[in-house]
This record gives structure tokens, C-alpha cells and sequence, in this order.
């Protein structure tokens, strides 16, 4: 009987731990079908989605990000106009954990224009935002109430690459910090490099690194990158080339050696100027790589070698709908969730956690112009 009871505990705790529930929000560009920010309900045991409802009317929600103990969201308004400057903006938001909407706690200028990425680091003390438009990469403090402080750091790119359309300057796409908290790496799409600074996530500055970049191929454009789950290797997707480096990473020094460039298209397609990247997202258990094409309209998922970090392309899923700007997967491993841009959808996933392959499921939602997805778990 003990037996029995300690296995129907053991099976209990399994459940529960599968069952769990989150809200997910989802940035947009605002129009005619969008008005802000929208919250879905997802369960992860089965994969249902909910109609997102409105949680916040702002301009252009282009990206967000939650802080680590998930009271307050972050996100860009992706705009050249903001408090009478030429700028963009930082909206700071308190999480209602009962109904997930959102409360504006305030606004910073984002220290440039068109800004299009916030992320906030491993404490919750600084937020980190990449301006498309002036090519410049920003670090706000945040408050222990979740307001953001006036940017304490601003960093302008200088440069340009050999694509005289979309590289005839710097275009900041993407700054992250580091697994460890130390650095912080941005992805500049026309400088075709990595970039690496110092962080002091407690007093929000940034600082110039040495080595200060990677770079990648001439004209691949890099957008976004994911680093394995153990900090060891840097993926990153090249918008323009529509292609994979992947690089070794030293955790010591923040500096990356270049290992892999690889398509995320199949052998057989012939890209044509409507195609590009998007999204790159590693798998919680760091067995695979997944990466959206736009044009393609697809998620391209890679085996990773646990030792070397190369990848191999194992499959190429449609997405069900027009350009995945973005896609996440939920914190659980067992569904991913893409947003189709251009048709107004977010499809739902279910991810063979051992195979790493994708399979379609009859959940699909409604959103205007779904651009990313966020979870934060209900309490």
C-alpha cells in the first residue's frame, strides 16, 4: 500500500508538473486588425490556445520582454516619435497575474529611432533595447517597481556593408545579455557583425569589450542568435543570406569563433528577394535549433552535435500561414507557437522532445500582425 501511495504521489507531482498554465503575450504592428499587446491563455498539457484578448493599446508593440520574477513587461514601440523627440520608445507595464492584463507604468525614450528588441537581464535591474533605425543600442535601469530610468547608456554603430540597399549603415537588430550576466551581444544587420560589450546590469552601462565583434559573411545581414542552453555555442540567424553561423563562445572573454554557416532552405528552393530569416530559438534541452523563413513560410529544425555544436538540417515545416516574423516555444519544450505576420495567425506545434520534429495541431488563433510571444506562468 506505502508502494502504491508513493507512486500515485510520484504520478500526481508528474501531472502537475506537465499541466502547467501560462498567458502569453503578443506584440504586434498596430493597424486596422491591432490595437497593442494581446493575452492568450495556453495550456501546455493539451496545447490550447485561447482568443487573445486586448491587455495593452500602444503603438507598434514590435517586441516584448518579461523581467525574471515575471510582476512586470517590457516593450518596444517600434516608432520614430516619441515625447516630442525623435525616437522611439520603452513602454514598462505591471502584469495583473488574475486576468494578464497590463498596466502602463511609464515611458522612456529608447535612445534612437525604429527601436525593434528589449530584453532585460538576469536580475531584473536593466533593460537592454537594439534601434533599427539610427543603428544604436540602449540600456535603461529599471526600478524596483518596474519603472524604467532615462537610458544611461546609448551606444551609436558606425559602418556599413557591401549591400548598398539594406547595409549602407548600421542597423542594430538585437542585444541580449549574456548567460552569465557579464556581456551583452548585439546583432547589427548592416554591419554583418556581432558585437560584444561589457554589462553592469546594476547600474545599466554598457561598455566596449575587447575583442570588441564577430563578424559573418559580407551581405548575410545577422538578425537574431540563441545561445545553447550550456552557454558554449552562439547560433545566429543572417536575414539577408538566409543562413546559420554558428559560433564557439568564451564565456571568459565574450569572444566567438566562427564553427558553421549553413541554409536554413531546403536543397531544392530557389530564394527570390521576398525571402529572409526571422527567428532563431534553441531548444530547452539543447538538442535542437529551430529558425523561421519568411517567403518560405516555414520552421527549419536542426539536430545539434552535443559536442561539436554543428547542426544538421533534419526538417522543414510550413507555418501554416504568411511570414513568421517570430516564433517561441513554451517553457515546458513541448509546443511551439508561430506568429504569421502577414496573415493575422498564430499556429500551434506540438515538438517531439526526442526527435525534435514538429507536427501541426488543429490550434490556431487570431491576432493582427503577431510579431512575438512571450509566457509567463500563472501563479
Amino acid at each position: 500500500m506505502r508502494t502504491l501511495g508513493i507512486l500515485s504521489l510520484c504520478l500526481m507531482a508528474a501531472f502537475a508538473a506537465s499541466g502547467e498554465s501560462f498567458k502569453v503575450y503578443f506584440g504586434t504592428y498596430t493597424g486596422p486588425k491591432s490595437q497593442g499587446i494581446y493575452v492568450a491563455d495556453f495550456d501546455s498539457t493539451t496545447g490550447r490556445l485561447s482568443e487573445p484578448i486586448l491587455a495593452a493599446e500602444t503603438r507598434n508593440p514590435s517586441f516584448l520582454a518579461v523581467n525574471p520574477d515575471e510582476r512586470f513587461l517590457y516593450a518596444v514601440g517600434e516608432v520614430n516619435d516619441t515625447q516630442g523627440k525623435r525616437a522611439g520608445a520603452v513602454n514598462a507595464y505591471a502584469i495583473e497575474a488574475k486576468t494578464g492584463k497590463l498596466t502602463l507604468l511609464n515611458q522612456q525614450t529608447s535612445g534612437g529611432t525604429g527601436p525593434c528588441h528589449v530584453s532585460v537581464d538576469a536580475t531584473g535591474k536593466c533593460a537592454l533595447v537594439a534601434n533599427y533605425g539610427s543603428g544604436s543600442i540602449a540600456a535603461l535601469p529599471i526600478r524596483a517597481d518596474g519603472n524604467l530610468g532615462e537610458a544611461t547608456s546609448v551606444i551609436q554603430h558606425t559602418g556599413s556593408s557591401v549591400n548598398p540597399r539594406r547595409q549602407a549603415g548600421p542597423h542594430a537588430h538585437f542585444l541580449t545579455p549574456s548567460p552569465d550576466n557579464r556581456f551583452a551581444l548585439a546583432c547589427d544587420l548592416g554591419l554583418d557583425q556581432v558585437l560584444c560589450y561589457q554589462l553592469d546590469a546594476a547600474n545599466a552601462k554598457l561598455a566596449t569589450n575587447s575583442p570588441a565583434s564577430a563578424t559573418v559573411a559580407p551581405g548575410s545581414g545577422p538578425r537574431h542568435f540563441a545561445f545553447s542552453p550550456d552557454g558554449r555555442f552562439v547560433y545566429v540567424i543572417n536575414e539577408m543570406k538566409l543562413t546559420i553561423t554558428v559560433f564557439a563562445y568564451d564565456s571568459k572573454t565574450g569572444g566567438m569563433t566562427e564553427l558553421q554557416t549553413l541554409s536554413t532552405l531546403p536543397a531544392h528552393y530557389t530564394a527570390t528577394d521576398k525571402d529572409s530569416c526571422a527567428e532563431i530559438t534553441a531548444h530547452p534541452n539543447g538538442k535542437f535549433i529551430y529558425s523561421s523563413n519568411r517567403g518560405h513560410d516555414s520552421i527549419a529544425v536542426f539536430a545539434v552535435d552535443a559536442k561539436s555544436g554543428k547542426l544538421t538540417l533534419l526538417q522543414h515545416e510550413s507555418t501554416r500561414g504568411k511570414t513568421p516574423r517570430h516564433f517561441a516555444i513554451d517553457p515546458t519544450g513541448r509546443w511551439l507557437l508561430a506568429e504569421n505576420q502577414n496573415s493575422d495567425s498564430v499556429v500551434v506545434f506540438a515538438i517531439d522532445t526526442t526527435t525534435g520534429r514538429l507536427k501541426p495541431t488543429s490550434q490556431k488563433v487570431t491576432v493582427g500582425s503577431p510579431v512575438c510571444a512571450v509566457f509567463v506562468k500563472v501563479k
